[in-house]
């Protein structure tokens, strides 16, 4: 089902699977192009879980998605706002539990979460170096002016040059409870490595059910473990 949430700026739509009492994975999505490449695989990760009786709820950040904030208005700061605001919303049905996946580990710093479950977190330095690498940028790592400021040109998404700099100093959340997941050929330090392709590298959207399913057992294994 389709719902909402309350924060400062107004409101966000949420798009929510599973039972409507009990434990509530609360999803922080990747961001910007990558949270397009993703999407489907993240809905597919919310109808596994909900096959294991786990509730999931994915918000619309601020300026993505479905919202009606200017893309280029976002900031990190009001995506932790919101992202808080919705972790709130989600605490009426039941417990919390934060599931972020690649740059959405730079958003749940606020929210209140009896855990956290990361899937490949990324720093926002590397994030920000992905981006401008991948050649959205007229020149690279410089800011494109505009009539409205400095913006940069990212996957036709105008963005601030000052998220820019947000996301540059940002790091993963790493308050605990914590698990962190990753793929095989990810080095990065976690507690358990699965098979899978990075979908969010993909020249287009993609899907991966096996290890959407793969990764909604342990989800819900550890949320089960820290409901004890």
């Amino acid at each position: 089902m389709i719902t909402h949430y309350e924060w400062q700026g107004g409101q966000e739509a949420v798009l929510r699977f599973g039972p409507p009492v009990g434990p509530v994975v609360l999803i922080a999505p990747a961001l910007f192009e990558e949270a397009n490449r993703t999407r489907a695989f993240t809905v597919t990760l919310q109808r596994a879980l909900a096959d294991l009786s786990l509730a999931s709820m994915l918000p619309d950040l601020p300026g993505m998605n479905e919202s009606l904030v200017d893309t280029d208005k976002a900031s990190l700061a009001e995506w932790q706002a919101a992202f808080a605001a919705a972790a709130h919303s989600a605490a009426r049905h039941g417990p919390v539990h934060v599931a972020a996946i690649r740059g959405g580990a730079l958003v749940d710093r606020l929210a209140k979460a009896r855990s956290r479950w990361h899937f490949a977190p990324v720093a926002g330095e590397a994030l920000v170096r992905d981006l401008l690498r991948a050649g959205h940028v007229a020149q690279l790592g410089q800011p494109a002016h505009t009539a409205e400021g400095d913006t940069l040109e990212l996957a036709g998404n105008r963005i601030s040059a000052s998220l820019i700099a947000e996301l540059r100093a940002a790091a993963p959340t790493t308050e605990r409870p914590v698990r962190t997941m990753r793929l095989f050929d990810d080095a990065m330090p976690s507690d358990r490595s699965v098979d899978g392709a990075p979908l969010w590298r993909r020249a287009e959207p993609s899907n991966d059910p096996t290890l959407a399913g793969l990764l909604a057992a342990d989800l819900a294994s550890w949320v089960r473990q820290c409901e004890k």
